[in-house]
């Protein structure tokens, strides 16, 4: 029988270690996972928005061959810098050169039979009538010699201002005209280049009502410098100036076209790069909540909170898109007390109790430049 009470309590010992074990799993179970959340707080900030720009020199000129002809010469190479009047390619006029010749062997001959009978219009010995007929016929000859003198002025082909020139598809001995479909190059004044670039019209409309001035252009004048991201990730040194918004949307599109003005003194900048225009936005007194810190149900948009109890708790929140996509600015659903969560949102659920570690905003991405 002691035997037996033995087995017994060995028994219920080893299911009560059994259990107490179990115990304590279950608690490592349940614990509390780690989530990173934000304190909420009024800030004043400065945010970025950014939209892909395309390059052009403040004037692009084609330049075109205003007589028939072939290159002689090319005075230029590509990517040289030049000034306005520099020559730039001069085409063969040995022909017009002989056109010349004759039309001035023309134009003196018939000054000399003006010469000839203005003395005997003087005297009376013949009419008028002769005269002016020899008159006619010089200014006639004239004007025909000036227009080949013109034609071979034009076969030197100079640059009509100061800038850059571009490719050169033709070569010494191609032949080329007015009609030409393919420009002999392109000359770009890059000493400022413009920056093109579209923005939805919500975005403009965000961008306008956050801008100081009562008039749209009162606005613009107002806006505050933006820069420039080069292609290779680099911020350019010189900061650009806003200068127009196109005067309607795009029906089909429905977006803006804007235009940026950057210096470029160093030729830095060329036309035809690309890169990414940075629009500051001041916002004052303001709560910013990343928008990959919240999630849309039922046409709401919801935040997690955390109660004080550690328990996840959605909330509705009412935003405004920040230009950029990155931010939303609360309006209403959050106060200063409220911590939200940075993580795991999407995939935790209600009621879910975190350990909670509170991170600054900026840690994540920080939207003050």
């Amino acid at each position: 029988m002691k035997k037996n009470i033995h087995i017994i309590s060995s028994f219920l010992l080893t299911l009560s270690l059994l259990s107490c074990n179990n115990k304590q799993e279950e608690k490592k179970v349940i614990a509390p996972m780690p989530y990173k959340v934000v304190q909420v707080s009024n800030t004043n900030t400065t945010l970025l928005a950014e939209y892909p720009t395309k390059l052009e020199g403040i004037t692009d000129i084609d330049i075109r061959a205003k007589v028939d002809g072939y290159i002689e010469k090319i005075y230029v190479d590509e990517g040289q810098e030049v000034k306005k009047g520099q020559i730039l390619f001069k085409l063969e006029t040995q022909t017009a050169n002989q056109d010349a010749a004759a039309a001035k062997a023309r134009v003196d001959a018939a000054q000399v039979e003006v010469n000839r009978l203005k003395p005997l219009v003087d005297r009376k010995i013949i009419s008028d009538v002769q005269l002016e007929t020899a008159k006619a016929n010089l200014a006639s000859a004239r004007s025909t010699y000036q227009g080949i003198v013109a034609k071979i002025n034009y076969a030197t082909i100079t640059s009509p201002v100061n800038g850059i020139v571009g490719s050169l598809p033709l070569r010494i001995g191609s032949y080329v005209s007015s009609q030409t479909a393919e420009p002999l190059t392109r000359i770009s004044d890059i000493s400022s280049v413009y920056a093109y670039f579209s923005m939805n019209e919500k975005e403009q409309l965000d961008i306008m009502m956050n801008a100081e001035g009562k008039t749209f252009q009162e606005k613009i004048n107002k806006m505050p410098a933006v820069e420039l991201v080069l292609s290779n990730g680099l911020v350019y040194s010189e900061k650009g100036k806003i200068e127009t918004f196109s005067g309607q949307a795009n029906t089909q599109t429905g977006s803006f076209n804007v235009r940026a003005n950057f210096p470029n003194p160093n030729r830095l900048l060329r036309s035809g790069g690309s890169g990414t225009i940075q629009i500051p936005t001041e916002l004052k007194d303001v709560i910013l909540i990343p928008q990959n810190a919240t999630v849309e149900l039922q046409d709401k948009r919801i935040a997690l909170i955390v109660d004080n109890e550690n328990k996840v708790k959605f909330v509705p929140i009412e935003v405004r898109a920040v230009p950029g996509g990155k931010f939303f600015v609360v309006d209403k659903g959050l106060t200063t007390n409220d911590k939200f969560l940075v993580e795991g949102v999407g995939i935790i659920t209600e009621g879910t109790e975190i350990k909670p570690e509170v991170i600054d905003l900026k840690q994540l991405d920080n939207p003050k430049k």
